[in-house]
């Protein structure tokens, strides 16, 4: 199981040498991979009729292409991993322009979580439909995975018409990994018959394996193989007692078709990037060995 971070978005600052810092130190511990986070806007919650979502304007993000496109300059092996940006509100050819100039500059470390998002105040700021989110982003998967694969792309679809154009560069392998986020049914669905893998916020239990064990069987009807398909786990150290994050781990592990997890630091209370680093040094000596 591939054990990577969460990018503690909204606590790491506005240092671009913290976040090399921090970067290269998980790098360093053998953590595989540095998944982030999306949000491009934040809205006030003093705002006309109110606002009830978890970020507002005060919440830092950095924008997940350009934080990669610097990540990629200072690390070496570490994956680069959305977990998830959101695809329906952003303009897909660009997306996959912007994936694909991460993935060459990075050497084909790129892993594309996408989802449909929530916050309609962010949709209607890039001007992109909120109602019809769902069923764009499969055609919007198609599209980007054409433009990474062929030099020329002819496309017709619903919400797409591209004209024997392409992007350049190509990414390396000619594709990226686009996995899934999201829980819900039509996500399943849609995951298992088009995704490379899927990021579920479940913790580890009986009920978790079930769900796991359904999705295996909706890959094998879709005439796809499970052993292919990645699931990405998290564990929010705010949420598990110090003394309970090996046993959690173990859970972990002992899962059929997990792939992944990642580990999350924020909401710990911890004060700058430095002791972000501490907690998963410390995490890594007690639990990870």
């Amino acid at each position: 199981m591939n054990i990577g971070v969460v990018f503690p978005q909204v606590e790491i600052g506005q240092d671009p040498s913290a976040v090399r810092d921090y970067a290269q130190a998980v790098e360093a511990m053998g953590y595989t991979h540095i998944l982030v986070f999306d949000h491009v806007l934040g809205a006030n919650p003093e705002r006309p009729g109110g606002w009830k979502g978890p970020y507002t304007y005060r919440h830092v993000f950095h924008e997940p292409f350009v934080l990669f496109g610097y990540l990629a300059a200072v690390t070496q092996r570490v994956e680069l991993v959305t977990g998830i940006l959101i695809l329906p509100q952003r303009q897909t050819a660009l997306v996959a322009k912007q994936a694909a100039a991460v993935d060459v500059l990075s050497r084909g470390r790129l892993r594309l979580g996408v989802g449909v998002g929530w916050n309609a105040v962010e949709f209607e700021a890039l001007g992109e439909d909120f109602t019809n989110r769902g069923k764009r982003v499969e055609e919007q998967i198609a599209v980007m995975r054409a433009l990474w694969s062929q030099e020329l792309v002819t496309f017709q679809g619903q919400w797409h018409r591209i004209t024997d154009a392409g992007i350049n560069p190509l990414p390396p392998r000619r594709s990226i990994p686009v996995w899934m986020g999201g829980e819900s049914e039509i996500v399943l669905h849609r995951a298992a018959r088009l995704a490379d893998g899927w990021m579920p916020h479940f913790r580890p239990s009986p009920e978790a394996q079930a769900i796991v064990d359904r999705l295996h069987g909706e890959i094998k009807a879709a005439g796809r193989d499970p052993s292919r398909f990645g699931i990405e786990g998290r564990l929010a150290l705010a949420n598990v007692p110090p003394e309970q994050r090996a046993k959690e781990v173990a859970a972990w592990r002992a899962m059929r078709g997990i792939t992944h997890l990642c580990v999350h630091t924020v909401g710990l209370g911890l004060a700058s990037p430095d002791e972000h680093v501490k907690v998963l040094e410390q995490f890594k000596k007690d639990v990870l060995g």
